[in-house]
């Protein structure tokens, strides 16, 4: 069938249902939610056979509704209506949810319901829980809608439902001398992404995020009791919190003790070591050893990595490949394996253009040491997203194993044309040809991990259930395999090679002439993309890469 996307952004959700329908034969065509004159003209230009809405943050129009079937994925259970679903869910502590895909009438989330799916809620932040459990949850009964559409043998059910009004901050408020280090989390979970709590740090009003439970620091409640790398961390009645971001009014998203230059004064309240600690705590790299395996995660904010990020987990990569281990795993983290540079913390830069280069840079060094280590088999396990940088680092290692359900966006250039680093020219050439390099390169489109394998990017696509534990199991059978010296010894032989016919700086320097371009050239376009991306700028038109009904030769097939 044509299919419309009506959504707010290509978001993680929406990103993973086009490839899902796409990969089921269905032509996908895409237009953002921008305004009513807009996305009627959409309809008119794709006419298309079903219009899905997979994330929206405003009713559809009864000019478009009226005339053509349009499917809603409300993240709520049946019955449930109105905005902030989730975060009700959440912060009243419920343990089953949902999603429901219904049809678009004149009442919000009224319509009868064409497919549903439940999950079991997990104490977890609403963007987590948002990637995980809702996107499976929204596959499932999107694929389900669509095929009883096709089918055209299925009557859909009008199910009585309850409203729900818009989450306020009023209701979202942290009691921080009262309430439970449970509670408050509780709060801040349901925030999580958008739009945050809004409170006070140091006196001074922000909006909270990235909340992290601490076991063992205490104090009076409502206190800040300290500082470690860009957390901050704060007292409540039974115990700790640590808040990782913030944002200040008028300002961006930023690591809390860079957006608050006073958390300076606050002692220094450092982990004895990379190993990871045995009470939960704040810890954004973290090192365990198990069977002979040397397992490196790191836990950055959305997939962001600042410089100082950066030299710190070369610094702990460094450190692992002296542990008495023959293969290290790189387990990025839980939502997110890397997103490349951190475009807050270079926004927010007094020269924007040299943090950039420093952080490029960082990361660069951080691929080399992954690509240059001798001493241990390499493993880079993608359980979260990936984008831009974040995926060709990933590449450095000597083998990728990506869970099913991850969402890849390989690419650089929807940053304003970005070039690229991270070695990439190096990496992705001999895996996948030069032309399939020059697809990707341009495509600017999502992959799913199915496909990074069958395109010889990535080397296995493991099962979404069990991943991590698959992962152990993979890494202990390869460190206790009775010829690793012998493929620790063709690794070595085949670095040798390369760097014999091209060293690694001749890439590097090649990839990085062309960033300085892209930083300090008279073409503006990354700093203006970057602004806009991280300003979270309303869209004012769709990229014809995905409205593709908006192509000049566009016609309807016969």
């Amino acid at each position: 069938m044509r299919i419309l996307f009506l959504t707010h952004s290509f978001n993680s959700l929406t990103q993973r249902l086009y490839c899902e329908l796409t990969a089921r034969g269905h032509q996908i065509s895409i237009e953002f939610d921008i305004a009513d004159a807009v996305a009627e003209e959409a309809v008119d230009l794709f006419k298309p056979e079903l219009i899905v809405a997979p994330f929206l943050k405003r009713a559809i129009p009864e000019s478009i509704w009226a005339r053509r079937r349009c499917l809603i994925v409300h993240p709520g259970i049946v019955g449930d209506r109105g905005p902030s679903a989730l975060d009700w869910a959440i912060q009243n502590g419920v343990a089953q949810w949902g999603v429901t895909v219904l049809q678009a009438e004149a009442e919000m989330d009224a319509g009868p319901v064409w497919a549903t799916a439940n999950f079991p809620m997990r104490v977890a932040r609403k963007a987590s829980l948002y990637r995980n459990e809702v996107t499976e949850a929204a596959v499932q009964a999107v694929i389900a809608a669509v095929d009883r559409v096709e089918q055209g043998n299925f009557t859909p059910e009008r199910v009585p439902g309850q409203a729900h009004a818009l989450m306020q901050q009023s209701e979202r408020r942290l009691d921080w001398a009262a309430a439970s280090s449970a509670s408050l989390l509780a709060r801040l979970n349901a925030a999580e992404g958008f739009p945050g709590v809004a409170d006070e740090l140091f006196g001074q009003p922000c909006h909270l995020f990235d909340a992290w439970p601490e076991a063992e620091l205490k104090g009076p409640a409502g206190t800040l009791l300290g500082r470690r790398a860009t957390a901050i961390c704060r007292a409540t009645v039974d115990g700790a919190l640590w808040i990782g971001h913030v944002k200040r009014p008028g300002g961006i998203k930023l690591p809390a003790t860079l957006a608050f230059p006073e958390a300076a004064a606050l002692p220094e309240l450092p982990l004895a070591g990379w190993w990871k600690a045995p009470t939960p705590t704040w810890q954004d790299i973290a090192y365990e050893e198990v069977a002979g395996v040397g397992f490196l995660s790191f836990e950055f904010y959305n997939g962001a990595m600042s410089t100082g990020q950066c030299q710190r987990l070369t610094e702990a990569f460094q450190w692992a490949t002296t542990r008495p281990t023959r293969v290290i795993v790189l387990r990025g983290g839980s939502d997110f394996w890397s997103n490349g540079i951190h475009l807050n913390t270079i926004e927010a830069a007094e020269s924007p253009a040299d943090e950039s280069w420093a952080n490029i840079n960082a990361i660069d060094d951080l691929a080399e040491a992954i690509l240059r280590c001798a001493t241990q088999l390499t493993v880079a396990a993608v359980g979260g997203n990936a984008g831009a940088g974040g995926c060709f680092l990933a590449r450095a290692a000597d083998f990728v194993w990506a869970r099913a359900g991850v969402m890849l966006n390989p690419h650089y250039k929807n940053m304003g044309n970005l070039f690229g680093s991270e070695f990439w020219t190096y990496l992705l050439p001999p895996r996948v040809g030069d032309d399939g390099a020059a697809a990707i390169m341009r495509h600017r489109l999502p992959m799913t991990a199915a496909e990074a394998v069958r395109l010889g990017f990535y080397d296995a696509c493991l099962p979404s259930p069990g991943f991590a534990v698959d992962v152990a199991r993979r890494a202990a059978e390869m460190a206790a395999a009775p010829d690793i010296a012998a493929q620790l010894a063709a690794k070595q032989a085949r670095r040798a090679a390369d760097e014999t016919a091209r060293p690694l700086a001749e890439y590097r320097a090649a990839e990085l002439n062309e960033m300085r371009r892209n930083f300090y050239g008279f073409d503006p376009s990354y700093h203006v993309a970057r602004y806009h991306f991280v300003a979270r700028s309303p869209n004012s038109w769709t990229p014809r890469h995905l409205a593709r009904h908006r192509d000049l030769d566009w016609k309807i097939p016969e």
